[in-house]
Protein backbone atom coordinates (compact mmCIF):
# COMPACT_ATOMS: atom_id res chain seq x y z
CA UNK A 1 0.00 0.00 0.00
CA UNK A 2 1.42 3.85 -0.72
CA UNK A 3 2.30 5.40 2.28
CA UNK A 4 0.09 8.56 1.86
CA UNK A 5 -0.22 11.62 4.31
CA UNK A 6 -2.84 14.72 4.37
CA UNK A 7 -1.85 18.02 5.20
CA UNK A 8 -3.48 21.14 4.63
CA UNK A 9 -2.90 23.44 2.06
CA UNK A 10 -1.70 25.94 4.68
CA UNK A 11 0.89 24.40 5.73
CA UNK A 12 2.02 23.51 2.04
CA UNK A 13 4.55 25.83 -0.08
CA UNK A 14 6.76 26.14 -2.82
CA UNK A 15 8.88 22.50 -3.12
CA UNK A 16 8.25 21.99 0.33
CA UNK A 17 5.47 21.15 3.46
CA UNK A 18 5.86 21.30 7.18
CA UNK A 19 4.32 18.68 8.74
CA UNK A 20 1.64 18.93 11.68
CA UNK A 21 2.66 17.06 15.18
CA UNK A 22 0.36 14.54 14.42
CA UNK A 23 1.67 13.83 10.71
CA UNK A 24 5.29 13.66 12.29
CA UNK A 25 3.95 10.73 14.38
CA UNK A 26 2.12 9.06 12.40
CA UNK A 27 4.64 9.04 9.53
CA UNK A 28 7.35 8.58 12.10
CA UNK A 29 6.25 6.72 14.93
CA UNK A 30 3.86 4.86 13.30
CA UNK A 31 5.42 3.61 10.10
CA UNK A 32 8.60 4.19 11.20
CA UNK A 33 9.67 6.31 8.10
CA UNK A 34 13.43 8.09 8.18
CA UNK A 35 15.23 10.91 6.34
CA UNK A 36 14.69 10.12 2.43
CA UNK A 37 12.12 8.05 2.58
CA UNK A 38 9.25 8.48 -0.20
CA UNK A 39 5.61 9.30 0.84
CA UNK A 40 2.93 10.53 -1.06
CA UNK A 41 1.30 13.67 -0.22
CA UNK A 42 -2.19 15.20 -0.64
CA UNK A 43 -4.18 18.57 0.49
CA UNK A 44 -7.48 17.31 0.22
CA UNK A 45 -8.49 19.74 -2.17
CA UNK A 46 -7.34 17.42 -5.21
CA UNK A 47 -3.88 17.84 -5.61
CA UNK A 48 -0.78 15.30 -4.30
CA UNK A 49 2.49 15.71 -5.01
CA UNK A 50 5.27 12.68 -4.65
CA UNK A 51 7.69 13.74 -1.42
CA UNK A 52 10.42 12.90 0.79
CA UNK A 53 11.09 13.21 4.34
CA UNK A 54 13.68 15.68 5.67
CA UNK A 55 16.47 14.40 7.63
CA UNK A 56 14.58 15.84 10.92
CA UNK A 57 11.39 14.60 10.26
CA UNK A 58 9.75 18.14 10.28
CA UNK A 59 8.89 18.63 6.54
CA UNK A 60 8.49 17.22 3.38
CA UNK A 61 10.23 18.07 -0.08
CA UNK A 62 7.86 17.60 -2.61
CA UNK A 63 7.98 16.58 -6.09
CA UNK A 64 5.49 17.84 -8.94
CA UNK A 65 2.21 18.49 -8.38
CA UNK A 66 -0.37 15.95 -9.87
CA UNK A 67 -4.28 16.26 -10.28
CA UNK A 68 -6.88 14.41 -9.15
CA UNK A 69 -8.65 12.80 -12.52
CA UNK A 70 -11.84 14.44 -13.30
CA UNK A 71 -15.00 12.58 -11.49
CA UNK A 72 -18.10 12.21 -12.27
CA UNK A 73 -21.30 14.33 -10.36
CA UNK A 74 -21.54 15.58 -6.99
CA UNK A 75 -22.49 12.96 -4.49
CA UNK A 76 -24.09 14.74 -1.06
CA UNK A 77 -25.37 12.25 1.09
CA UNK A 78 -27.64 13.77 3.99
CA UNK A 79 -27.97 10.88 6.97
CA UNK A 80 -30.32 10.79 10.18
CA UNK A 81 -27.83 10.97 13.30
CA UNK A 82 -27.99 7.51 15.05
CA UNK A 83 -26.63 5.82 17.83
CA UNK A 84 -23.22 3.94 18.79
CA UNK A 85 -20.40 4.11 15.79
CA UNK A 86 -23.35 3.69 13.03
CA UNK A 87 -22.33 7.47 11.99
CA UNK A 88 -18.80 6.58 11.72
CA UNK A 89 -19.53 3.91 9.77
CA UNK A 90 -21.61 5.93 7.00
CA UNK A 91 -18.20 8.46 7.23
CA UNK A 92 -16.02 6.32 6.56
CA UNK A 93 -17.36 4.48 3.54
CA UNK A 94 -19.32 6.97 1.88
CA UNK A 95 -15.57 8.60 1.80
CA UNK A 96 -13.93 5.55 0.46
CA UNK A 97 -17.03 5.53 -2.27
CA UNK A 98 -16.34 8.99 -3.33
CA UNK A 99 -19.41 11.18 -1.86
CA UNK A 100 -18.36 14.75 -2.11
CA UNK A 101 -20.40 16.30 0.87
CA UNK A 102 -21.58 14.34 4.45
CA UNK A 103 -24.63 15.85 6.03
CA UNK A 104 -25.66 14.80 9.35
CA UNK A 105 -29.29 15.63 10.40
CA UNK A 106 -31.55 15.29 13.39
CA UNK A 107 -34.60 13.33 12.55
CA UNK A 108 -37.91 13.42 14.20
CA UNK A 109 -36.98 9.61 14.94
CA UNK A 110 -33.13 9.94 15.62
CA UNK A 111 -32.16 8.39 19.15
CA UNK A 112 -29.38 10.64 19.47
CA UNK A 113 -29.97 14.66 18.96
CA UNK A 114 -27.15 16.95 18.99
CA UNK A 115 -26.70 20.68 19.24
CA UNK A 116 -24.36 23.26 20.05
CA UNK A 117 -20.79 22.41 21.53
CA UNK A 118 -21.37 18.54 21.17
CA UNK A 119 -22.51 18.86 17.35
CA UNK A 120 -19.48 20.94 16.45
CA UNK A 121 -17.25 17.99 18.39
CA UNK A 122 -19.11 15.09 16.72
CA UNK A 123 -18.45 16.58 13.10
CA UNK A 124 -14.88 17.38 13.85
CA UNK A 125 -14.17 13.69 14.50
CA UNK A 126 -16.36 12.83 11.53
CA UNK A 127 -13.98 15.21 9.64
CA UNK A 128 -10.84 13.30 11.27
CA UNK A 129 -12.96 9.77 10.39
CA UNK A 130 -13.00 11.59 6.66
CA UNK A 131 -9.11 12.17 6.14
CA UNK A 132 -7.70 9.00 7.14
CA UNK A 133 -10.64 7.15 4.89
CA UNK A 134 -9.23 9.52 2.15
CA UNK A 135 -5.73 8.58 2.91
CA UNK A 136 -5.92 5.09 2.87
CA UNK A 137 -8.42 4.63 -0.56
CA UNK A 138 -5.98 6.83 -2.31
CA UNK A 139 -8.45 10.19 -2.34
CA UNK A 140 -6.82 13.47 -3.03
CA UNK A 141 -9.79 15.53 -1.75
CA UNK A 142 -11.63 15.15 1.57
CA UNK A 143 -15.50 15.81 1.36
CA UNK A 144 -17.22 17.90 3.32
CA UNK A 145 -18.62 17.43 6.56
CA UNK A 146 -21.22 19.98 7.59
CA UNK A 147 -22.26 20.27 11.38
CA UNK A 148 -25.44 18.55 12.18
CA UNK A 149 -28.60 20.37 12.22
CA UNK A 150 -32.57 20.16 10.97
CA UNK A 151 -33.73 18.52 8.09
CA UNK A 152 -35.14 21.85 6.60
CA UNK A 153 -31.07 22.72 6.68
CA UNK A 154 -29.77 20.28 5.11
CA UNK A 155 -32.38 19.98 2.55
CA UNK A 156 -32.01 24.01 2.08
CA UNK A 157 -28.20 23.91 1.65
CA UNK A 158 -28.46 21.61 -1.59
CA UNK A 159 -27.14 23.06 -4.34
CA UNK A 160 -28.91 24.64 -7.55
CA UNK A 161 -29.00 21.95 -10.48
CA UNK A 162 -29.26 18.91 -8.16
CA UNK A 163 -31.54 16.18 -7.93
CA UNK A 164 -32.68 15.22 -4.17
CA UNK A 165 -33.44 11.76 -4.20
CA UNK A 166 -35.52 10.82 -0.66
CA UNK A 167 -35.06 7.25 0.58
CA UNK A 168 -38.15 5.33 1.29
CA UNK A 169 -39.94 1.57 1.38
CA UNK A 170 -41.99 1.42 -1.65
CA UNK A 171 -40.19 4.62 -3.83
CA UNK A 172 -39.01 3.78 -7.42
CA UNK A 173 -35.53 2.25 -8.33
CA UNK A 174 -32.77 5.14 -8.70
CA UNK A 175 -32.18 4.08 -12.30
CA UNK A 176 -35.57 5.00 -12.94
CA UNK A 177 -35.43 8.37 -11.68
CA UNK A 178 -33.47 10.60 -14.69
CA UNK A 179 -30.39 11.44 -12.95
CA UNK A 180 -28.41 11.33 -15.65
CA UNK A 181 -27.16 15.04 -16.86
CA UNK A 182 -27.92 16.62 -13.26
CA UNK A 183 -25.06 18.69 -11.44
CA UNK A 184 -24.81 16.24 -8.76
CA UNK A 185 -27.23 13.97 -6.85
CA UNK A 186 -28.11 14.57 -3.16
CA UNK A 187 -29.52 11.53 -1.09
CA UNK A 188 -31.77 11.53 2.45
CA UNK A 189 -31.68 8.35 4.10
CA UNK A 190 -33.82 8.78 7.42
CA UNK A 191 -33.45 6.81 10.30
CA UNK A 192 -34.16 3.33 11.80
CA UNK A 193 -38.24 3.42 11.35
CA UNK A 194 -37.80 5.70 8.26
CA UNK A 195 -38.66 9.61 7.37
CA UNK A 196 -42.15 10.62 9.24
CA UNK A 197 -44.87 11.67 7.16
CA UNK A 198 -43.83 15.14 8.10
CA UNK A 199 -40.20 14.85 7.10
CA UNK A 200 -41.01 13.10 3.30
CA UNK A 201 -43.58 16.37 2.78
CA UNK A 202 -40.64 18.39 3.55
CA UNK A 203 -38.40 16.53 1.15
CA UNK A 204 -41.19 16.99 -1.85
CA UNK A 205 -41.32 20.27 -1.25
CA UNK A 206 -37.24 20.76 -1.73
CA UNK A 207 -38.23 19.12 -5.11
CA UNK A 208 -37.09 15.10 -3.97
CA UNK A 209 -38.13 12.55 -5.49
CA UNK A 210 -38.51 9.22 -3.92
CA UNK A 211 -36.11 6.25 -4.14
CA UNK A 212 -36.39 3.31 -2.98
CA UNK A 213 -33.60 0.40 -2.61
CA UNK A 214 -35.33 -2.76 -3.45
CA UNK A 215 -37.27 -5.38 -1.22
CA UNK A 216 -35.17 -5.79 1.50
CA UNK A 217 -35.62 -3.77 4.86
CA UNK A 218 -31.84 -2.14 5.58
CA UNK A 219 -30.45 -0.83 8.22
CA UNK A 220 -30.23 2.91 7.98
CA UNK A 221 -25.87 2.81 7.53
CA UNK A 222 -26.27 -0.17 5.38
CA UNK A 223 -28.68 2.01 3.36
CA UNK A 224 -26.63 4.74 3.27
CA UNK A 225 -23.59 3.31 2.64
CA UNK A 226 -25.76 1.36 -0.42
CA UNK A 227 -26.98 4.38 -2.06
CA UNK A 228 -23.93 5.96 -2.33
CA UNK A 229 -22.12 2.96 -4.46
CA UNK A 230 -25.64 2.77 -6.63
CA UNK A 231 -25.14 6.67 -7.43
CA UNK A 232 -21.88 6.18 -7.87
CA UNK A 233 -22.85 3.45 -10.49
CA UNK A 234 -25.56 5.58 -12.12
CA UNK A 235 -23.64 8.56 -12.39
CA UNK A 236 -20.55 8.64 -10.97
CA UNK A 237 -17.14 7.75 -11.10
CA UNK A 238 -17.34 3.96 -11.07
CA UNK A 239 -19.86 3.86 -14.26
Amino acid sequence: MKRRVHLPPERIGEGRAELTEAARHYLGGVLRLGGGDEVELFDGHGHAWAARLTPDLTALVLGPRREAPAGGPAIHLLFALAKGEKCDLVVQKATELGASRLVPFAAERSVVQLDGEKAAERAERWRRIAAEAARQCGRTDLPEVAVPGPLAAALAAVPAGFRTVALHGGGAPLGQLGLEGAAGVAAVIGPEGGLTDGELSACRSAGALLGGLGPRTLRAETAAIAVVALLQGLVGDIR
